[in-house]
């Protein structure tokens, strides 16, 4: 799904949208989580564009050497390329395994400890956004964040601004091609990075993303019972948390 004519022109609108929010608020610098994934390498590299300081990181946790050698590609590339961005590593692997061995008796569900893992991730962009005057910019893309709400709650799902939130997948790998995105990060599978066994979003969904898109658009297609179950199974990432109120 290709809703855009002039990627340039969206490029520039996003960039001054991030930079408009950043001067309207007590913010001072841009914090994003770099994945080897698309989405991230789009969002770190429009956070770069606005000439913002920008923190870039890589948060490795048993991962799988392709996911992190493309996460450590782009993070070279930021750093080589915009001399706003600041480029950290933190291997959280013994901070999970220490975590998980703590709970014992309830370490075993895999669900679970995927989730962790993207938790441990925000409150480390959050930590170096506290210590930075700085904002956790957000990488999920419209099928994701209010289409399916493939994140974790509280994990990816934590963030301040969402920048990419109204773009299709299609639409931000396109966008990645006009902002100079390494190919191989665009030709990657999509993937969350939370798995032992490497699998990829489209495993864990059923469908495509091209699936997902033309069932949100058109309402039809192959893909129409997994977006109507996977939205309902998620509402409550999605809507605002229930209160009781007087």
């Amino acid at each position: 799904m290709n809703r855009i004519t002039d990627y340039l022109e969206l490029k520039l609108n996003i960039v001054e949208w991030i930079d408009e929010y950043v001067k309207s608020n007590p913010v001072e610098a841009l914090v994003v989580g770099v994945s080897g994934g698309i989405d991230s390498a789009v969002v770190s590299t429009l956070c770069a564009e606005t000439g913002l300081p920008t923190y870039a990181l890589g948060m490795p946790i048993h991962q799988k050497e392709d996911q992190e050698n493309l996460s450590d590609t782009h993070l070279e590339w930021l750093s080589w390329k915009y001399t706003n961005v600041t480029k950290l590593k933190f291997d959280l692997t013994n901070t999970f395994d220490t975590f998980v061995s703590s709970m014992d008796g309830y370490n075993t569900n895999k669900l679970a400890l995927a989730n962790t893992r993207s938790r441990i991730r925000m409150v480390t962009l959050y930590q170096v956004a506290g210590s930075v005057s700085g904002i956790v910019v957000g990488t999920g893309n419209k099928v994701e964040d209010y289409g399916i709400g493939f994140y974790t709650k509280y994990g990816d799902g934590g963030v301040d601004i969402a920048p990419i939130a109204d773009l299709y997948k299609t639409e931000v790998w396109e966008l990645g091609k006009h902002l100079g995105v390494d190919q191989r990060i665009i030709d990657a599978s999509p993937t969350d990075g939370l798995w032992d066994d490497g699998r990829c979003d489209e495993d864990q969904i059923g469908a495509t993303y091209e699936e997902l898109e033309y069932a949100m658009e058109t309402g039809t297609g192959r893909a129409v019972r997994i977006l109507h179950d996977l939205n309902w199974k998620n509402k409550h990432k999605m809507n605002p948390i229930p209160t009781f109120k007087l």
